[in-house]
């Protein structure tokens, strides 16, 4: 968006983007079902137990991303010559074929961002929308493909890199063998990923499942981390948060993930002691919230831009405006379950301020079913929330759909995607 206009189809589709795309407009849904179901019993999931969080500390210009290897889908046609339907001039055929009416014009789909990353590893590179846009991962250092247990015991419970791609291939227990052409997916258990003053750190297309004690969370960023890009990963049942952004970490994309199973989905500010987090800004877009709890954020001090996610079914509340919290909510989806209430406010004092007071939600675009109720504060705070143009000149939003509702379902979380060539 540039000057309140809604900039669509910036990205060009990539071919696995498309073949979805074409999978979603297909009038029998049990395809969908088919298709994706025999992709998925292709992949042989992995999953790396780990005792201690993985840490990156002090880790700059770092990309963590797992890809699968799987066969190119095959075309239909590659003459591009269109048969001849009487192949024998001598005998021509008795009655022309009746012509047949134009098929209807399909529905336009929502014109999705990053479509075209997946070129190559290093395409991610600076490719990231909202506040974490400066992103770049490991653009200019090296590819260090971890294929077995003899890279986590060199480094114990944690991986701390230093301006590099990680490419996970292989983690786990025990090494398994594989040969090409065999997808697979990466899982982190027991514990989750911590990245400690970082910087430009791109994490692509994982899993993070069942994380337990105290303190645990799917991804913990804090503290003081910057320019970080969470894209494409599946979080789910952990015993803490599944993302949690505290301690003056900033400029922060959250990007096409997909959250499940999970009672305090996302913490965006540790308390309201931590006034130095007014720096805070995080973008969140394209994120699927299924069946979540609460948190879709929970917001203190920063500043969060929402935009084309889609939350359902939460059990206490969507959004929540913390003390002294901007939220900017844009062409979301809020479909709600046995709970209708969408945005909460939450009063709190700021350790340096006498009155305790919460946050604010701007609301623009947003499609609210099942009776959804935003709940919305009126006031001068609302005036006052950030306008996201004056942050970032454009980013890929659609107007709030039931076709976007269906695209987020099945283009958010781990995606089985063909590993790129590395240049």
């Amino acid at each position: 968006m540039s000057n309140g206009r809604i900039h669509v189809g910036m990205k060009m589709m990539g071919p696995r983007m498309k073949f979805l795309q074409d999978i979603i407009l297909t009038k029998n849904k049990r395809k969908l079902t088919a298709i994706k179901g025999k992709a998925d019993r292709q992949q042989e999931s992995k999953a790396w137990p780990l005792n201690g969080p993985g840490l990156l500390s002090n880790a700059h210009n770092t990309v963590i991303l797992s890809h699968d290897l799987i066969p190119e889908m095959g075309t239909i046609c590659s003459s591009g010559t269109r048969p001849d339907p009487n192949p024998n001039p001598h005998f021509p055929l008795p009655h022309p074929p009746p012509p047949r009416p134009p098929d209807p014009s399909p529905p336009a789909m929502p014109a999705l961002p990053y479509s075209h990353v997946d070129t190559t590893l290093r395409s991610l590179a600076g490719q990231a929308e909202g506040f974490g846009r400066h992103a770049i991962g490991g653009l200019h250092g090296p590819i260090y493909y971890v294929t077995s247990l003899a890279e986590r015991s060199r480094y114990g419970s944690s991986l701390r890199f230093l301006g590099r791609f990680i490419c996970l291939r292989i983690l786990g227990f025990r090494l398994i063998r594989r040969s090409m052409g065999e997808g697979q997916r990466i899982r982190l258990t027991g514990k989750g990923l911590q990245l400690k003053e970082c910087e430009h750190v791109i994490v692509c297309n994982l899993e993070f499942e069942g994380g337990r004690g105290h303190d645990v969370d799917g991804i913990q960023i804090k503290p003081k981390s910057r320019h970080i890009w969470i894209d494409r990963c599946s979080l789910r049942d952990y015993d803490d948060g599944l993302i949690d952004i505290t301690r003056e970490s900033t400029d922060i994309t959250i990007s096409r993930c997909h959250f499940g199973q999970h009672d305090k989905t996302m913490l965006i500010g540790a308390d309201s002691s931590h006034v130095t987090d007014r720096c805070m800004r995080v973008t969140i877009h394209h994120c699927f919230f299924n069946g979540t709890r609460q948190r879709h954020p929970r917001v203190r001090f920063g500043k969060v831009h929402l935009y084309n996610n889609y939350t359902r079914n939460w059990g206490i509340y969507a959004v929540c405006a913390s003390v002294e919290s901007q939220i900017h909510s844009q062409c979301n989806i809020y479909e709600a379950g046995q709970k209708k209430v969408v945005f909460q406010y939450y009063t709190e004092k700021a350790a340096d301020r006498e009155e305790a007071v919460a946050g604010w939600v701007r609301s623009e675009g947003d499609l609210f079913l099942n009776g959804a109720q935003p709940s919305l504060l009126e006031g001068v705070g609302v005036a006052s929330v950030f306008k996201p143009h004056e942050h970032y000149p454009t980013w890929t939003m659609e107007p709030a759909s039931m076709a976007l509702k269906d695209t987020l379902q099945v283009c958010t979380g781990w995606q089985s995607i063909t590993r790129p060539p590395e240049n």
